[in-house]
């Protein structure tokens, strides 16, 4: 059960990483892709539980409320990241979190974190600063505040994501991805419909795409390894998605294969390898 738990992980952080191609070709501004990615998952599950005939709000729901919340603001503060700063400094940020994720589980969900896993984490990080440590990085006003906006992006999505560690056996993964999108799907209403451009007809099939894939598959695959995982193993396996988001830049967008990147991936892959031996 826990090979089959690694590989979802694995199989879901490389989807991830395939997304870029997706959103690179939407021509709407990030906050119209945000209110897709949630409301479209949000649709779809709901008509999904009333089939199953699952009770809407049962079990803990209100802790489930809070985590869809922070996954909200998770996101727009993800998207400020992006606005304010560099795709470098946003990246690095914002893959912060599976430290949060290791600092929190280890008070939250008592997990021991070992000196070998904790030197794990770090090899992993330092691989995608070293990925993106040929490209500019820049201290200015506005850059202070995407990576800010990164960083409290990361710690949001790890305190969600410890939420849904301890909720896992009480809930169907889709249950789960339901509540996950719900308050976006709110939030971000009104960014669709009065925010200019609105979406081109080509745009529909690619948004529909992006908001089932990132919204339900993806995170069916992470939460499936999740149950059966620690959450401090689970955060330093999705690691992978960098790996992924940069062999999709190299093959589909001609993006160059530099030194960086290579010994950047080594680090990673190697630390993937560390932790599965775990």
């Amino acid at each position: 059960m826990a090979q089959r738990a690694f590989l979802s992980v694995v199989i879901g952080s490389i989807i991830a990483g395939l997304t870029g191609i997706i959103i690179k070709n939407i021509s709407v501004p990030a906050s119209s892709i945000a209110f897709v990615r949630t409301a479209l998952p949000t649709a779809i599950l709901a008509i999904w539980m009333m089939n199953r005939r699952i009770t809407f709000f049962r079990g803990n729901y209100k802790r489930m409320l809070l985590a869809s919340v922070l996954n909200a603001i998770r996101m727009y503060l993800f998207l400020t990241a992006f606005i304010y700063t560099s795709i470098t400094q946003a990246v690095i940020m914002l893959f912060t979190w599976p430290i949060f994720v290791n600092i929190l589980s280890s008070f939250w969900l008592k997990e021991k974190i070992s000196v070998k896993q904790l030197i794990t984490l770090l090899m992993a990080f330092s691989g995608i600063v070293i990925i993106y440590g040929n490209q500019s990085f820049n201290l200015d006003n506005r850059d202070f505040i995407g990576m800010s906006a990164g960083i409290l992006s990361a710690l949001f999505y790890s305190i969600s994501y410890i939420i849904y560690k301890t909720e896992i056996d009480n809930f169907h993964r889709n249950e789960i991805i339901f509540y996950q999108n719900l308050v976006g799907g709110f939030v971000f209403l009104p960014f669709f419909f009065f925010i200019n451009p609105w979406p081109q007809l080509n745009d529909f099939p690619l948004l529909i795409t992006y908001g089932i894939l990132m919204g339900i598959v993806i995170f069916n695959f992470f939460f499936y390894g999740l149950k059966y995982l620690k959450a401090s193993q689970a955060s330093m396996i999705a690691y992978v998605e960098i790996i992924s988001a940069v062999a999709t830049g190299i093959i589909f967008m001609g993006d160059e294969l530099s030194p960086q990147i290579l010994v950047g991936g080594l680090c990673i892959l190697v630390s993937i390898y560390l932790i599965r031996r775990t």
